[in-house]
């Protein structure tokens, strides 16, 4: 408003001076001209030479000076209080205002308008200076926002007097009158508590007040327009507790993550710690019983003179035959440990797919006649891996034996396999026994013997999945079982293929 008011009132000064500028000088040309004309036609009438006038007429305006030049040439020019005729043979007659007394008259009167203009604008700013209190209509506006807002609201003046709130402003903060001032309000609130700082930027200021009842209030301060400012109060009394007991569980994961980070060092140092030991045990163990086996092949064969008694040879042959089974569990050992610990490197050789299934069929097909079961060898795919032959056979191999072994009579195996453009999938299937989901659980665990359905003769140490999971993973790839009593089990094993070229058969 005052700033309205200045505005206005310079631009009224400004066009009264331009007014009273143009008015004056109009109103001394109109005195020049009507001078000028009736002294010009006397002169003009005169026909004898004149000597140079120069004369000075008095007027209510001020003083007219009269100049006669016979010589056009030498007159000086036009200004804005002077005016020339021509006088015929006599030259030219110019009729000049004094200055002197026009311009002081018109000094005076602008000082005179823009002293007004100053006067206006200091009663404005004086009014708006000391009533910082709204007018009526604009209270009952700030009544009405307030009304109708649902958090607790007041608007302040610049000096900290409040000029209204609403209801829920005063029974969160306990307010009885309308006489309490800003700074009171914040005394009284801390007294009770304590106050702190959230956020001071962007001309809005938000303070946290926390009261002795335990409640937690959240105050919001904006700037209007007038200079005046309003709070928002907020109940975030249970959106704390909320966020302290969610601080809690983020505090409990965090504990248990690292609790879960150190529990599964201390598997992994425990798991290493396995490997060498069984690789050690191998180790030691292979070469006893190496000789074991050497003398009871001199034994049997009778190399330094008979034995006596024949029931020697089914004793020596029996030596001889438990000690193989032993130096081949001790060398599967040491196979999955040298593939768990990363020491037994693959080799990345091209590897038809087709070649593999027909190569690990051709081994078995005798055994599964010999079982009473069917062997069913899918269609090629037609794909090319990268691995190592040996043991991508000897993976293949553990799966479809197992199968085998776990099959009745009249059952039967079925090996094949899929090709896509990023890989390969083999899968061997069987109808066999199958696993309930514990018994499924279990096979991710060495030496896992299974109950007593899987107790049968030949079954060694539950190591040829964990060997074939191994040689899946060290080639890129992944192992997965699905299987479901007395229905069968299947086996998929997803091989990467390097690049398209590894697809040979498309469709």
């Amino acid at each position: 408003m005052t700033r309205t008011v200045a505005l206005t009132a310079i631009l009224a000064a400004t066009l009264f001076i331009i007014y009273d500028t143009a008015r004056t000088l109009d109103e001394a040309r109109r005195d020049l001209t009507a001078i000028g004309a009736l002294m010009a036609d006397e002169i003009a009438a005169t026909t004898a030479p004149l000597p140079q006038l120069q004369q000075a007429v008095r007027l209510s305006g001020g003083v007219v000076h009269a100049r006669l030049h016979a010589d056009p040439s030498t007159a000086p020019q036009r200004t804005l209080v002077s005016e020339q005729f021509p006088v015929g043979q006599h030259g030219i007659l110019l009729l000049e205002a004094n200055e002197d007394l026009i311009w002081p008259g018109l000094l005076v009167r602008a000082l005179a308008a823009l002293a007004v203009a100053a006067l206006m604008t200091g009663l404005s700013w004086r009014r708006s200076h000391f009533n910082e209190m709204p007018d009526r209509m604009q209270r009952f506006v700030y009544q009405t926002l307030a009304s109708a807002v649902p958090m607790g609201m007041a608007c302040w003046t610049k000096s900290g007097q409040l000029v209204v709130c609403n209801q829920q402003y005063r029974e969160r903060l306990d307010l009885e009158g309308t006489s309490v001032t800003y700074p009171q309000m914040v005394k009284r609130l801390i007294a009770g508590g304590y106050m702190k700082l959230v956020n001071d930027a962007d001309n809005t200021r938000l303070m946290e007040l926390h009261r002795e009842d335990g409640s937690c209030m959240l105050i919001e301060e904006r700037p209007l327009g007038d200079g005046n400012f309003l709070t928002l109060v907020t109940d975030v009394t249970e959106r704390k507790k909320a966020d302290s007991l969610l601080n809690s569980i983020r505090e409990e994961q965090r504990l248990l993550a690292r609790r879960y980070h150190e529990e599964k060092l201390k598997a992994e140092a425990a798991s290493r710690s396995k490997t060498n030991f069984l690789a050690h045990l191998s180790h030691d163990v292979r070469t006893p019983l190496n000789h074991i086996i050497g003398f009871a092949e001199l034994m049997r064969h009778e190399a330094y003179g008979p034995l006596g008694d024949r029931r020697y040879k089914d004793y020596v042959q029996s030596i001889k035959s438990s000690g193989e089974h032993l130096l081949d569990s001790f060398a599967t050992i040491l196979d999955l440990a040298e593939l768990e610990g990363g020491q037994k490197m693959l080799r990345s050789d091209p590897l038809s797919v087709d070649e593999l299934l027909d190569e690990v069929g051709q081994r078995f097909r005798g055994q599964t006649a010999r079982a009473g079961l069917s062997f069913v060898r899918g269609e090629g795919c037609g794909a090319v891996v990268h691995g190592d032959r040996l043991g991508l056979l000897r993976m293949i191999g553990n799966i479809v034996e197992n199968a085998i072994r776990f099959t009745p009579s009249g059952g039967r195996v079925t090996l094949a396999a899929f090709a896509a453009h990023d890989g390969v999938v083999i899968e061997i299937t069987d109808t066999g026994l199958g696993m309930n989901e514990e018994r499924l659980a279990s096979l991710s665990q060495p030496f896992a013997l299974g109950d007593a359905t899987f107790t049968r003769e030949g079954v060694g140490h539950g190591l040829g999945i964990s060997i074939s999971r191994a040689i899946a993973e060290l080639s890129g790839g992944h192992m997965a079982i699905d299987s479901s009593p007395s229905l069968g089990t299947t086996v998929a094993i997803s091989l990467p293929l390097r690049s398209e070229e590894g697809i040979r058969a498309a469709e």
